[in-house]
């Protein structure tokens, strides 16, 4: 075999399996948590019905009762029961509701507020 040929044949071979190799941009890693989703502005196009009667008959300390609320499902709104909040000191809770603007009711979630 003459060496032209030798040479060309070990091109076609590094060049056959270099065709396989994918060479991928450096990600930086990132630690600690994962961002928050997006929030998502929920409009209802009509106001929510009366609110409902929940009863809540135990107390239980380090925690506060957030409210129930009606979730809108897209269609109309749903009944969502309320839920126990652990308290965060130096902070007062906030309670689920929504709100009127021009373009409809406003979802605004519970959130914990400092002061």
């Amino acid at each position: 075999m003459s060496i032209r040929l030798v040479a060309l044949a070990s091109l076609v071979a590094v060049t056959a399996l270099a065709a396989g190799c994918v060479v991928e941009p450096a990600r930086p890693v990132v630690y600690g948590p994962r961002p928050a989703p997006a929030y998502v502005e929920v409009v209802a196009p009509q106001p929510p019905p009366p609110m409902f009667v929940e009863n809540v008959v135990e107390r239980r300390p380090g925690f506060i009762w957030a409210h129930g609320y009606w979730r809108w499902d897209g269609r109309r709104y749903v009944a969502e029961r309320g839920h126990w909040e652990p308290v965060r000191p130096g902070y007062h809770y906030v309670h689920p509701h929504w709100e009127q603007r021009r373009d409809g009711w406003h979802w605004r979630v519970g959130v914990w507020v400092a002061g």
